[in-house]
């Protein structure tokens, strides 16, 4: 008996120690071109942590890790919403094509907490309806003071309403509180800035102002771990005093970084927590410093940034993460191998092309631009480098099936080899690459050694890649176009995915 209770007790640990969503439904009119990704709304590096592909009939179904509980962000078809996940359940979410995932209905373990998110987000939007901010920014101090306040009181007296009929948990119910409490504090900041920009530099807010400023974030370090909003604010007021440091500490200098100089004027910030830090300067670099065309040196800047002067471990992973898959491997790195396998699904490794350079271009056929964008210029490139240089397509679809089906015709024509990561995405080839679908496709130069040669490229008429080709190969290469831009698998360029998601009702309340 002991013997099974153990196991019982052993079976429970293991499932409540689980980080793993998991993830299904159905959207009516759903495109198979289409996909659907998780995002962690409160992290650093917002990277995709589940990139879903949806069938012919509309399902889907997926699962991801997810480092904790909290909003993540749900994207498809180009449009985005917030939804409330805890670590360990099972999320099952519908909906229709044309307005998912703006809409949504959700079933399941996630639903009480969702219901009363939602309900929350309708009663805001119908308040802010009510609510002239533009008239009550210019009031007096006082007025204004007691009209926020007013405010704070409606939104909360309502979320305690909807804790009543939905009974979410505690936490999903804080970080409303918290995210209301950014909203707020961004507009009184914003109050201040404007009466100092009306002509009166040395406006200074009263301490009744700054007692309920105090008010608002009396839960500091838990509203920067979990609100970009409340990240954003603290820039906000930072930012005439950062200007100013700035200006004098990089006069002469033409190499220094933004991320060098935030680093240095937060060190001498006394009065901020370290991970208020970590937090802030993690956005200040994804912002500033982390994206397609930095430059070797800013890179390892910033690499020496983060493992000297980011102390929270999460936080400092996150980031590695995130400029990896921007900036990729640095050149002279040992190009990983990984399981590849061709079509009649004998092994192949990138090995074989040691003694030639070659290309290794990642692809998709469900990124709907692929076909009608990057083939004519890829065979275009392959046909005037391929007697210098072997090309290799790994394909990173969801099934083996769906690589055969579809690369026999999407490469039609073009000189190389062509492979299929098993696991699409989630495959290790993918996972060691830094390959995300907002990558796709993307090309990468491995020397006659079989060291990277390049950064990843997403644009073949890339100015920087030619010349890298051209080294490789010795050849000389017609100029080709720089304005060419392909077309991202998810329609995001990859700087992008840097922005931390903003909640929907982050930015201040809409006037009239």
């Amino acid at each position: 008996m002991k013997k099974y209770l153990l196991l019982f007790i052993i079976a429970v640990f293991v499932m409540s120690c689980s980080k793993k969503v998991e993830v299904k439904g159905k959207i009516t009119g759903g495109s198979p071109l289409e996909r659907i990704e998780f995002i962690e709304a409160s992290g650093v590096a917002t990277l995709p942590l589940a990139n879903i592909g949806v069938k012919n009939d509309g399902t889907f179904e997926g699962n991801f890790e997810a480092p904790k509980s909290g909003m993540y962000v749900i994207s498809y078809g180009g449009k985005q919403n917030l939804v409330y996940l805890k670590a360990g359940q099972a999320l099952n979410i519908s909906g229709n094509g044309q307005t998912f995932p703006s809409e949504y209905v959700i079933t399941g373990d996630a639903k009480k907490n969702n219901d009363f998110f939602t309900a929350a987000q309708k009663y805001l939007t119908n308040y802010a309806q009510n609510v002239n901010m533009n008239e009550l920014m210019t009031k007096d101090e006082p007025t204004f003071i007691k009209g926020i306040q007013k405010v704070e009181a409606d939104i909360n007296k309502n979320i305690d309403e909807n804790v009543k009929k939905f009974n979410p948990d505690n936490e999903v119910v804080n970080w409303k509180k918290n995210d209301i409490a950014s909203t707020l504090l961004s507009i009184m900041s914003q109050y201040d800035l404007s009466h100092k920009q009306m002509g009166n530099p040395s406006f200074k807010v009263s301490k009744a102002f700054t007692d309920y400023e105090n008010k608002l974030q009396a839960n500091k370090d838990e509203m920067v771990k979990d609100n970009p909003a409340y990240r954003s604010y603290l820039l906000s007021k930072m930012s005439p005093d950062f200007q100013k440091y700035a200006e004098a500490k990089s006069k002469g200098k033409t190499d220094v970084t933004t991320s060098e100089l935030f680093n240095q004027f937060l060190k001498d910030k006394k009065d901020v927590s370290q991970i208020t830090k970590d937090y802030l300067l993690a956005f200040v670099m994804a912002q500033s410093d982390i994206h397609p065309n930095t430059p070797e040196k800013t890179s390892e800047k910033i690499k020496k940034i983060i493992d000297e002067d980011i102390k929270d471990a999460t936080i400092k992973a996150d980031l590695k993460k995130i400029q990896f898959a921007i900036n990729g491997f640095k050149i002279g790195d040992v190009a990983p191998e990984g399981a590849l396998a061709k079509q009649d699904g004998k092994a192949y490794k990138l090995s074989e092309n040691k003694g030639k350079p070659y290309m290794l271009a990642f692809y998709a056929s469900w990124n709907p631009y692929i076909g009608e964008a990057t083939v004519p210029v890829l065979k275009e490139v392959a046909n005037f480098y391929k007697s210098k240089m072997n090309f290799v397509f790994v394909n990173v679809d969801d099934t083996k099936d769906q690589f055969v089906k579809t690369s026999n015709s999407l490469l039609k024509g073009i000189t190389g080899v062509n492979v299929y990561a098993d696991g699409g995405l989630n495959s290790d080839i993918a996972k060691k690459y830094g390959v995300y679908g907002f990558k796709l496709p993307c090309f990468i130069i491995i020397d006659k050694d079989g060291k990277i040669a390049s950064k990843p490229f997403f644009n073949l008429g890339d100015p920087e890649l030619v010349t890298v080709l051209d080294k490789q190969t010795g050849l000389s290469a017609p100029k080709v176009d720089p304005n060419i831009q392909l077309q991202q698998g998810m329609g995001v360029d990859p700087s992008a995915q840097q922005q931390a998601p903003q909640p929907a009702n982050s930015q201040p309340v809409p006037t009239k």
